[in-house]
């Protein structure tokens, strides 16, 4: 159904978010509410947001300042306060100020000079009923009150766009709404009770839903039976456990257990390996796709990066040189001629084992016999990408790797249609990593460079940004600063270098040929310098906490006493306890948690860079409880499909399915 608007302009906005019909623009929910409540003026606040009533007592007058366009004029409120305000940057007030007029000022107020900082202005009075804005994030043209009357005029034809989305029982059960009142109360509340009673409602929807594709998805792939032609020998794999040159964790064998299991079973396996940086998730990979090479069928390791690829193509190759085992690496920098040899051989059944990026599932690649698919950053890669590498063989096996820890119970309610193995503990000694949070202008910076080289150590210097104007911190800025210093000891390294170039400075890097490396966010891929003792992270308010663990996670491989800086300006009342967190906690599982926590529906950078869902209205921390009850209401539902409300959602979510593409493993 078209939006109801006659404006192109609009229309074209709207697909810059991804709103191209009425459903999806009343899905569509504010990010946050606009109070427009009157302010008492008996005690204000310095900084304090305001919002009073009252008339201009004095001409408003325009004027230039260098960059800025500001608006001053007298005011005086309703219960006779006098303010002098201001306006920066919003000329076209001129046109809307005069003195007959009442007009509500939104404002933030400055205690010294007692005047106004005028952030918004409406002419007359706010009525009760409007007091409360939804905020919405919208493109820079397209405005707020234009925006929200469209969703009105298309909210008054609700009943013609969506009906009740769950079953009827639930309604009473728990005390909900019907969905297009939950969407009115969210859309334009009256107070923030209304708020939440609508959200509350949605929120169940959208965790109903999930649960309930899960549930599909899991019970499908259940269906999708192996043929077995050759069992593993698992006497092998415990030789070849012993023959490692250091010992597992208990983790380890356990997650190793778990998965040779589900590799013997005659059910396919979605398996997701979790642990955190340093747990030792990658010998589990070898060890697995060395059971698959027992039963005699080809294995894959996709990951996001050449330099990465490479780097666990010698690692592969170097623990299973022994066992006569063919390994390729398929990457995209490799030579045409080289990259065809390959393909031949794996279609021929020449190879064993595939190691590559993306190439691994080009529509030119064919599998002589693929059993097992191993994804490692599982996150970096979507639905399809996954889906199309499977689809390369019959009843493949599949294993996500995913360096962002969440608590196991956590795990199974959001990775619903996975199971879910977890390394907690470290192999022998736990990294040792002091972390620090200082200023641009600390001597700690060059305190912990010198310290690292003094004692043959190398060190990462990690910037958000690649170029010079990007922000003050960038990569080849820092490096740009640096290099007078360390000359031939410093690298810059970063994604739009040539592929070659890349490759030399990482190994000259590993040989510790350079001692220093400047670099973007590429260095947080698996990148394994033991010899790495220091982390320098520019701009780190920029970056999530996981992130910052992650690449925190490069140094200290040795077990080695090591440093991380978190470098940034902080103003003086300023709160900086977000990155303070991570000088005490060097839990992965605590800190993915601290950071979900601080981050809203819809507003975890991570929800995608880590590999969680996005959701609507959830917050899988603070509604985790929802998804237990819906779990348990799905399994009810899923039992009862011969009642017609029941079979009704379960078609209704089989058809969402489709629509977001969500493939099970049999589809």
């Amino acid at each position: 159904m078209k939006i109801l608007t006659t404006s192109k302009n609009i229309i074209e906005d709207l697909k810059k978010i991804n709103i191209s019909s009425s459903e999806e623009l009343i899905e569509y929910l504010p990010y946050r509410y606009e109070s427009f409540n009157y302010t008492s003026e008996d005690v204000l606040k310095d900084k304090e947001r305001i919002v009073i009533l009252g008339r201009l007592v004095s001409n408003p007058r325009s004027f230039v300042h260098g960059k800025l366009n500001i608006i001053t004029f007298h005011f005086i409120s309703v219960n006779g306060h006098f303010y002098t305000c201001k306006i920066f940057n919003r000329p076209f007030y001129m046109n809307i100020l005069d003195l007959e007029n009442q007009f509500t000022i939104v404002a933030t107020f400055d205690l010294s000079s007692k005047s106004l900082n005028v952030i918004n202005l409406k002419k007359g009075e706010i009525p009760p009923s409007e007091q409360l804005k939804a905020v919405y994030h919208l493109p820079s043209l397209l405005n707020q009150s234009v925006y929200s009357n469209i969703v009105k005029r298309t909210l008054e034809r609700i009943d013609e766009l969506t009906g009740t989305r769950i079953p009827s029982y639930l309604i009473s059960k728990y005390r909900l709404l019907e969905h297009k009142d939950a969407l009115r109360l969210v859309h334009f509340p009256k107070n923030t009770e209304e708020i939440s009673k609508g959200l509350r409602t949605l929120k169940f929807e959208e965790c109903l839903e999930y649960c309930f594709k899960n549930k599909i998805i899991r019970e499908q792939n259940k269906k999708a039976i192996k043929v077995i032609n050759k069992d593993i020998d698992t006497n092998l794999i415990n030789q070849f456990i012993l023959s490692l040159s250091y010992k597992l964790t208990k983790d380890q064998i356990q997650a190793v257990k778990e998965i040779v299991l589900d590799i013997k079973s005659k059910n396919v396996m979605y398996r997701l390996l979790q642990g955190d940086v340093g747990t030792g998730k990658t010998i589990v990979g070898i060890i697995s796709l060395y059971a698959n090479f027992l039963r005699g069928k080809q294995g894959v390791l996709l990951v996001p990066t050449d330099s990465l690829a490479r780097q666990h193509y010698e690692n592969v190759k170097s623990i299973l040189e022994k066992y006569n085992i063919n390994i390729v690496l398929l990457i995209g920098g490799l030579k045409e001629k080289e990259k065809n040899e390959i393909k031949e051989k794996i279609a021929n059944g020449d190879c064993d084992i595939i190691v590559g990026t993306h190439a691994v599932f080009s529509d030119d690649v064919n599998y002589h016999s693929l059993g097992l698919a191993i994804i490692d950053e599982q996150h970096r890669f979507g639905v399809n990408q996954r889906n199309t590498l499977i689809s390369k063989g019959e009843d493949v096996d599949l294993l996500l790797m995913s360096a962002t820890p969440i608590p196991r119970t956590l795990a199974l309610s959001i990775y619903g249609d996975l199971d879910v193995s977890s390394l907690i503990t470290y192999p022998g000694q736990k990294h040792q990593v002091v972390t620090r949070v200082v200023d641009y202008d600390s001597d700690k910076i060059l305190s912990l460079i010198n310290y690292c080289l003094n004692n043959n150590r190398q060190v990462f210097i990690v910037c958000p940004k690649i170029s010079l104007g990007d922000n003050n911190q960038s990569s080849e800025e820092v490096y740009q600063k640096f290099v007078p210093i360390f000359k031939d000891k410093i690298a810059l390294l970063h994604g739009k270098l040539p592929n070659e170039e890349k490759i030399n400075i990482l190994e000259q890097f590993k040989n510790n040929q350079i001692n220093i490396i400047v670099s973007t966010t590429i260095v947080e891929l698996g990148i394994d310098i033991k010899n790495a003792g220091g982390m320098i992270i520019y701009n780190a308010k920029s970056f999530g906490l996981a992130s910052l663990h992650q690449l925190r996670g490069r140094v200290g491989r040795d077990g080695e006493k090591s440093y991380c800086l978190l470098v940034d300006h902080f103003d003086v009342d300023e709160d900086n306890s977000r990155l303070k967190f991570l000088e005490s906690c060097s839990d992965g599982f605590e800190i993915s948690e601290e950071d979900m926590k601080r981050r809203g529906p819809g507003d975890f950078i991570g929800l995608q860079q880590s590999g969680f869902p996005s959701f609507n209205s959830l917050n899988i921390i603070s509604d985790f409880k929802m998804f237990s009850i819906a779990r348990d209401e799905v399994n009810y539902i899923y039992s009862t499909l011969d009642n017609p409300s029941h079979n009704y959602y379960y078609q209704y979510c089989k058809k969402k399915i489709k629509e977001d593409k969500i493939v099970s493993l049999i589809d």
